[in-house]
This record gives structure tokens, sequence and C-alpha cells, in this order.
């Protein structure tokens, strides 16, 4: 079969294997391996079960280009983000294309959501595609997702948070110094009580980094955390709103609120001018990303500026290179952030 052929190219890596070290593990023939991939309705759930126990257990990947069997690996690159819908991706996104393009590569996106297991059944599609390299958003990953990049070999950037071990590289910033670093700044403007408004935390380690660093910049301070606030709130425009008028409601003598999603944070803006609260006479309000609307809000948001479209430049760079199998590639990229003064704080 055309997909078996395929899977059989030792550059897939040392590990690499073929349709028939599944036959045998499952303990039927490979046409039967091939009809339970291609067409499982056509095969007893009893033999399904087998062979896609199988398939889990060495960690194959079928080739999903059948038609184009002299090229062993494609020329697209895959990448994974949370949402593509979400704006913050887009020049990252748009970095990425450009420098694939001007070396006659292009791209494959995907979203992942907030779910790993989505995230692991993107890197299974396209690496059923062969692409040449990954770059994901997420640096946390299910086992079995870590097991195929590893077991094929792929080219892979990590771009969501500094790591210090990452799969393969990473390019990226560290969520921890970035939020510690605003909390800081804000504690030296003369801010004492302080919440921090964060989205969910549960599977979103971007969140959780962004949380100890807001509460390490406290220590730092010598603020108490039990005088200041961290909680979770819904994303967007909706969210910020109502952060803010709980925050008013259960905690009126904070005085500045550090949101770690800008758009949370113009949704607080726009409530406190609805209700005729000051900014930042009565509450300031720093954010997270500075994405062009921040610029465009009276007053003016202060935030932390992250360089997304160098990520995905930088990144691109980087993955084109281990294609080509250049040396004496860095690990790890930290790309840094800077703090905006606006008139917010």
């Amino acid at each position: 079969m055309p997909a078996e052929t395929a899977v059989q190219d030792t550059r897939l890596g040392k590990h690499g294997l073929r349709m028939k070290d599944v036959a045998a593990r499952a303990g039927v023939s490979v046409m039967t391996v091939s009809r339970a991939l291609s067409t499982p309705e056509k095969v007893s759930g009893d033999t399904l079960r087998r062979v896609q126990a199988a398939v889990d257990a060495v960690l194959y990947v079928p080739n999903g280009l059948a038609g184009n069997l002299s090229s062993r690996r494609s020329k697209a690159v895959g990448v994974i983000v949370p949402g593509i819908n979400n704006s913050l991706y887009s020049g990252m996104i748009e970095a990425v294309s450009a420098t694939l393009r001007a070396q006659g590569y292009h791209l494959m996106i995907a979203d992942s959501g907030l779910s790993l297991e989505n995230e692991e059944k993107a890197i299974t599609s396209f690496l059923a595609q062969r692409v040449c390299g990954l770059i994901l958003h997420n640096t946390q990953h299910t086992r079995k997702a870590r097991n195929l990049i590893s077991n094929i070999g792929v080219p892979t950037i990590e771009v969501g948070n500094l790591v210090e071990r990452p799969i393969d590289l990473c390019v990226s910033y560290s969520n921890f110094d970035a939020a510690k670093a605003m909390t800081v700044h804000l504690g030296r403007l003369g801010y004492r009580r302080i919440a921090f408004v964060s989205l969910a935390l549960a599977n979103n380690d971007r969140a959780r980094k962004r949380r100890d660093g807001f509460l390490a910049g406290l220590r730092e301070l010598g603020i108490s955390a039990d005088s200041c606030l961290s909680m979770e709130a819904e994303s967007g425009l909706h969210g910020g709103a109502d952060a803010i008028k709980r925050i008013a409601k259960t905690a009126p003598s904070i005085e500045a609120v550090f949101f770690s999603a800008d758009v949370m944070a113009v949704g607080a803006l726009l409530e406190c001018q609805r209700r005729g609260w000051g900014v930042p006479s009565k509450f300031a309000i720093s954010s997270f990303d500075d994405v062009d609307l921040l610029r465009h809000v009276s007053p003016m948001i202060t935030t932390l500026q992250i360089p997304r479209a160098e990520i995905g430049r930088k990144s691109a760079e980087l993955l084109l290179a281990r294609v080509q199998n250049r040396s004496t590639l860095p690990k790890v990229v930290d790309l840094g952030f800077d703090i905006i003064q606006r008139e917010s704080t």
C-alpha cells in the first residue's frame, strides 16, 4: 500500500515504524490494518480496537500524502495556536508565513483551544501530512504528542512561554518575568493594593505563570498578598467589565488592577467610564500584550509589549535552519518584553 511505503522512509527517525509493525502487534494482516485506518466501518469493533491499540502503542503515523510519495517530507510547516480567532496570534502567524514563503515553504494552521488532546490530534494530523516542521504555541503537551514528535524527529519550535528544556527549540519570552515586572512597575508608581485578573488557570500554564509572576512581584515590593487580590475572569470585554464590578463590590480599597489580557482591560475601562469611575483616579488599569486597541481608547492603557512578530520571524528562521541541518543553533531564545507606560496608571 502507498501509505505503508511512505512510512518506511528512514528520515522519519530511528524509531520510524511501518504498517506491518502495527499488523504484527495487533495480530492481523497489513491489509486489515490498512482497512481499519482508511475505512474503519468495514472492520469489526474488536479488530478496530486492536488495531487502534497497536497504533497508539507503537506511535504509528499513517501517511496522508498518498499521491506524493516522491517527496518524503513536504515543504509545509504546521502551526498550532490556542485560537485562530484571537488577534494576538495574527502578527506571529503573518511573520512565520512571510519568512517561510521567502524560502519556498508554506504554512498549515490548526486551532487547539486550551485542550492538550486537541493539540495532540492536530500534531498527529500534521505529521500524517509529512510536514517538515512544527511551531507550537503550547509548551505543555500530552505524553503521546511528545513521543510522536521525538520518535519521528520533526523539527519543532515552542513559542508560548520560555522553557528551559524544550522538545527541540524554544523562541519566546517569560510570562513569569513579564507579569512580575509589571507588578513591580505598579508598586513603584505608588500603588500598594493591587488586583490581578487572569483568564482561567486550569489547562493554561501561561496564565499560571503570569499569576505566579504577580505574586513574586508583590514579594519583591514587600506587599502582603493578603492586602491584594488575585482572581479569574472570562475572556473578552464582558469578562473585564464583570471583573471590575466584582472588585468594586468586594474589594473597594484596590487601587490598581493588572489584567492578564488586553481585551479584558479595555472592557474594564469601558465599564469604569459607564459608571463614572475615574481611571486612574479610582482604579489604575494595566494589561498584557499591547494590542492596537489600547492606543485608541482614552485614557490609553499601560501594558506589556510582547514581540509577537519577532517571535514568529525568529521561529521560522530557526525552524528552516533545523530542516536544513545547520548546526550550533541555540536551544532557547529569549526575545524579552517591554513595559509601555501610558495614561491609565
